[in-house]
């Protein structure tokens, strides 16, 4: 994974996990396969597998591409809060262009508008063959850290 050449107010993603208040077992993320491969503030990747999150006709589940688009659009706008901030997520919309029925999806998240109370990424998922299978956008609100909380 990398994270390099960000700014001071960039949180990495290694920050992110190891600060999170649930412990990664338990993280959705973790559940699903999905690793972030690459984490810089103006792009962050990450991979799911097929297998393990198929719905009943055998394809990739919807909402196996929105928790993938959801989570890599949150890490970027996390790292992008700054200090003391965190992001939550507040919309999300995903189109479904082809089925994926095997192999592993891969995600890229890229901002459309980083604000200081709202941030939004366009994630676009493709399959193997680099053939787009999801496209999202995502919105997240940028707020202050609740005391004592850790983000």
């Amino acid at each position: 994974m990398t994270n390099a050449g960000h700014s001071d107010s960039v949180t990495s993603y290694e920050t992110l996990m190891t600060e999170a208040p649930a412990p990664r077992e338990e993280q959705l993320a973790h559940r699903m396969g999905i690793a972030v491969t690459e984490c810089v503030p103006d792009r962050v990747v990450g991979t799911m597998p097929v297998a393990g999150n198929r719905q009943p006709y055998g394809l990739l589940h919807g909402g196996a591409n929105a928790v993938l688009a959801e989570g890599l659009g949150s890490v970027a706008a996390a790292m992008n809060a700054g200090t003391g901030r965190i992001a939550v997520g507040l919309e999300l919309s995903c189109t479904h262009h082809r089925a994926a029925t095997e192999g592993v999806v891969t995600g890229v998240a890229t901002p459309l508008h980083r604000g200081s109370s709202t941030a939004t990424y366009e994630i676009v998922i493709t399959d193997e063959r680099g053939k787009r299978t999801c496209s999202a956008r995502l919105t997240c609100a940028l707020r202050d850290q609740p005391p004592g909380e850790k983000p």
